[in-house]
Parts: structure tokens; sequence; C-alpha cells
């Protein structure tokens, strides 16, 4: 299955290109699902050459996802809440907390993953900064469970109560580490989709400077998590041959825009501007009907390569794609098996592969895109050559 996640600058129209998107590629005789949160982006299949029987559309509420789950929640707690005299909230009583948006997506798209009979789910997503912030919490949500509550001490749960008069305070209850086995199944679950390899983004920027600024930290932020980008489509593009001289430089901003994108090999297509904002179907129609727009095959997930240079140089090189990077958002910290990675605005804690866990790091540069990460062997760990 291919899972297309659409975001970009806010405003850039990116509810609309996932619509377009997802019918595109129903005219193509594809079952399509379209996630959407907004009430206007599901329309009615438009009219036009090729059936769109295939599309189907289901709308994040967030507001009621949260109130289901935290429901669903105070029914599995309801001993513990029973000892501890509280009264349970109602449904209609909850009101969503910030951050409930991004669980009702993840949890939206793990169920839309497990639908077999799928060929594409297309994602319209937040914006691109708070998107890559949602597809980064799996990971780093089951890191925290590991390190707060690690499975392997369940194995002492017997002793639980002996523990507790020694240490004079009480000891984690096995009921919250049966809820943190399944809430790690659960983000598991979530993790393996948008670390799929058929799961890659569609940008979406009207072309200029401003789109500019937003983009290049928030692919930086891709990089950094290893999400895959499919192409950039440059919405609302103005003709270039246009005698107005207002409109003519809009165009020459648009053409230098796509000539910067270009060079970093990210495929681009381009949508005309309609003059106003998109119209119900015909207009969807008109625009999944643009050259080259519909989804192709997925991209493969940038790779992070270790470069074998010990008979040279005696080193292990680590790759790291950064499109765009600049050094002075760079950061970098050894802890233990583990590398955290500044860039910019985003933060990953990295595991090392297993030959670089032997090794201590000895620099880092970056050039040509690309931060190379070098480590040293370490004689006490290393294996020595006969």
């Amino acid at each position: 299955m291919h899972t297309l996640l659409v975001t970009g600058p806010g405003g850039a129209g990116k509810s609309t290109v996932a619509t377009a998107t997802a019918l595109a590629a129903a005219r193509q005789g594809r079952r399509v699902l379209l996630l959407t949160a907004e009430p206007t982006a599901a329309t009615a299949p438009a009219p036009g050459p090729g059936p769109a029987d295939g599309l189907r559309v289901a709308r994040i509420d967030s507001g009621e996802d949260f109130r289901q789950e935290l429901v669903a929640l105070q029914e599995r707690g309801s001993a513990l809440l029973g000892m501890l005299g509280a009264r349970p909230l109602a449904a209609d009583e909850l009101t969503e907390l910030p951050g409930a948006e991004q669980f009702a997506l993840l949890r939206a798209l793990r169920r839309a993953a497990a639908e077999p009979a799928t060929d594409l789910v297309v994602v319209d997503m937040p914006p691109l900064h708070q998107a890559v912030a949602t597809l980064a919490l799996p990971a780093q949500l089951r890191r925290y469970l590991a390190r707060l509550l690690p499975a392997e001490r369940q194995a002492a749960r017997a002793l639980r109560p002996v523990l507790a008069q020694l240490a004079g305070v009480p000891m984690p209850a096995q009921w919250l580490y049966e809820a943190a086995a399944r809430w790690d199944e659960e983000l598991a679950a979530v993790q393996a989709v948008v670390e799929a390899p058929g799961t890659q983004v569609r940008l979406v920027a009207e072309p200029g400077p401003a789109a500019d600024a937003v983009l290049r930290p928030g692919v930086l932020g891709l990089a950094l998590h290893r999400i895959a980008i499919g192409d950039l489509v440059l919405n609302r593009t103005v003709p270039g041959d246009s005698a107005d001289p207002w409109v003519a430089g809009i165009a020459a901003q648009q053409r230098a825009f796509a000539k910067q994108w270009e060079a970093q090999e990210v495929p681009l297509t381009a949508l005309p501007h309609l003059g106003r904002d998109p119209r119900g179907p015909d207009d969807l129609a008109g625009l999944a009907a643009t050259e080259g727009f519909a989804a192709g095959p997925p991209r493969p997930r940038p790779e992070w390569a270790v470069d074998d240079r010990l008979a040279e140089d005696g080193v292990l090189v680590w790759c790291v794609p950064l499109p765009r990077a600049e050094k002075r958002e760079l950061d970098l910290v050894r802890r233990g098996d583990e590398l955290l990675l500044t860039v910019g605005p985003y933060r990953r804690i990295v595991p090392l592969p297993a030959a670089l866990r032997r090794c201590t790091v000895s620099g880092a540069a970056l050039a040509e895109d690309v931060l190379r990460i070098r480590f040293t062997p370490d004689p006490g760990l290393w294996p020595r050559t006969p």
C-alpha cells in the first residue's frame, strides 16, 4: 500500500491538492482513501472522463476522537478511579486538549493502514512544521516509554510488595505496565506506517521567497527523520508571458524558486492559478487532470550509509543527507549508544549502528548537503586483527 502525506506552508492550498490527488488516483482505477480534517475538502467525485468510484473520504474529528479515547481510558481504569474516590467525566463534558489533533491523525493513519481494500491513502496533513513534529511523535513516545517503564522490570512484579516495604515507597502497579505495553503496541503500528517504504510526502507550496523560508527547515526535518519526499507541487503558478509587469514579476520569482528546488533533485509539478480559489468538483477535476499531477511510485527512503574508510584513514564515516543545511544550525552529542542530532528547530535521538557503538566520535563535517560523522574504533572494544 502507498501512503501519501500532503503538507506544506499554511495557506498554500494543501487541502485542495490532497483532494485533487486522491481524485486523480481514483480515476486511474486505484482504491483511494482520503483522510482529512477539513469538512469542505471532502467533495463528491467530480464529473468528467474516468471513473472515481474507488474514492472514499474519512474525516478526522479530533474532538470526537479525544472524547472516545478518554472515556475508554476511564473504563479501563475504573477500579483505580473508584479506589481514589474519583468521579468519571461524561463524554459530553469533555473538550479536547492541545495535541489532540496530532494523536487523532496518527490513530486515523494506523486504522487506514490496516484496511486491506485500499491501494493509496492520501492524508491531508497539518502545515509543514507541525506535520514533521506529528510524524516524529510515535518514535519519540516509544523511547520515553522504554526508558520510564522498561519492559524487563515487569519480571520483578512478584517482588514489588517486598521492595515497597524495603524502599518505603509504592512500586509501579501491574496495570501501569500493561497500559504502557498497549500504548507501545499502538505507537509501533503508527511508526511502521511512517517508516514504511511506501510512505512519502507530497509538498505543496505557492512558489516564492516566503514559501522557501518555510520549506527549507521543513525539508531538513523530514530528512532528519528519513521521510522520503515524492515531489513538490508548485501551486497557483502564473503564466510567464504576461504583458502585465506585476504578473511578470511574480512569474520571474516563481521561475527562480523552481530552479532552486530543481537543483535539490526534487520532482516538481506545476498547477496553474485559477484566478480565484477552487470552487467545487469541476475545479478539482481540472486540477486532477493536470499533466504529471497523479502521484507516481514511492521514492526510496533516504539512506544513512556507513562508509568504511578503516584501511585508508582508520575511521568509519556515517553519512547523513541534510539538503540545504547550514553549519550554524547543526549540533550533535554522543550519549552511550545513541546520537543526539539537532538540525535547526528539529531534534532526533538516533540509535547507533552496531559497528559504530564500538567507536568514539572523532569529528564531523558538512559538505555537499551531507553531514559526515567520523568514528574512530575504540581499541578496547574493537576486535583485534590476527
